[in-house]
């Protein structure tokens, strides 16, 4: 189950690829005897639904053919060995991705808290009521369990991306994970950690695998398969409902929220102010892209490759 499970990042809701005949199947192979029924009973228990894993229409209103299902089954499958084998050396396996954009400011933010009194908020969410925008990149660490939120104020790029990998890096990762010279990172397809992104690569290459000496596998979700990847599920939708009802007035407050989301399993959450302008519009040049240390995967290659460091690790 744990590498074949997706979630709502709003509602908490998880669910799993897997059908219960399976599950009962693999736990028969580890000596457990147990039925698909009470299979179905201890996964609702855990908060898990069945869904179905198919699209009919992808975005811009193409048709997803069942060669494309067969793609995207393939790549949760490798998604999975690659997992297991980082977990089973013990090395760091990062899920990132940009959380949704908010208005900093006395807006309504939607759910409900307990109060004797509702509270006033702006009738309309005009952009010029706001204070500013947060911009939150989470990067949420699948061996400890832990979840790091560096949110900007201005544009979620590439760089303001691989700026905040690097942060965790220096201040967290390293202290993780000491002798480790290999580094997994989960990703989308789309956004500023984009599978077609130069400028992405580029960073990793320049600020990463050379700054460190690492070397960097990143595994992308296919199209519209963004709610398999674990930040959604394991990090964002817990800060969501940590601050559900709550208006962001401030970035103080909003960094409070996330600082003080907390789970049973474990989670603990840190939250960096990144006052850094960021810029869209950067471009990395053919020769600079002809100059990177990449290895594309054989399978699926473009949504699997590996950057090395070009400086002696």
């Amino acid at each position: 189950m744990k590498f074949a499970t997706a979630g709502d990042p709003i509602t908490g809701l998880k669910w799993t690829r897997k059908t219960t005949d399976k599950i009962a199947n693999e736990l028969k192979s580890i000596d457990i005897q147990v039925c698909s029924n009470t299979v179905g009973r201890l996964l609702k228990n855990m908060g898990f639904s069945l869904r179905v894993n198919y699209k009919k229409i992808a975005s811009g209103g193409k048709k997803v053919t069942a060669e494309d299902q067969r793609n995207r089954d393939r790549q949760f499958r490798y998604i999975g060995d690659l997992r297991e084998s980082f977990a089973t050396r013990c090395l760091p396996a990062i899920s990132v991705d940009s959380k949704k954009k908010e208005k900093i400011g006395n807006f309504k933010n939607e759910g409900t808290t307990w109060r004797r009194k509702s509270k006033r908020v702006n009738d309309h969410d005009f952009p010029t009521y706001a204070v500013g925008k947060g911009l939150p990149f989470g990067i949420y660490d699948t061996i400890t369990n832990l979840g790091y939120v560096y949110l900007g104020t201005t544009c979620d790029t590439p760089a303001f991306a691989v700026d905040s990998i690097a942060k965790w890096w220096k201040e967290e990762g390293m202290k993780h994970y000491p002798h480790a010279k290999k580094l997994y990172i989960l990703a989308d397809s789309g956004g500023s950690n984009s599978a077609r992104s130069r400028v992405w690569k580029y960073r990793l290459q320049t600020k990463m695998c050379d700054q460190y000496g690492l070397s960097i596998t990143v595994s992308h979700y296919p199209p519209g398969a963004s709610k398999w990847n674990p930040i959604e599920h394991r990090l964002f939708s817990e800060i969501t409902k940590n601050w559900s009802g709550e208006p962001l007035e401030t970035y103080e407050k909003a960094l409070k929220l996330i600082r003080t989301t907390k789970t049973s399993t474990g989670l603990n959450v840190k939250a960096h102010f990144v006052r850094k302008h960021y810029k869209t519009g950067e471009k990395v040049s053919d020769s600079e892209m002809n100059a990177l240390s990449i290895k594309r995967h054989t399978k699926f290659p473009m949504w699997n490759y590996t950057l090395n460091p070009r400086t002696r690790m």
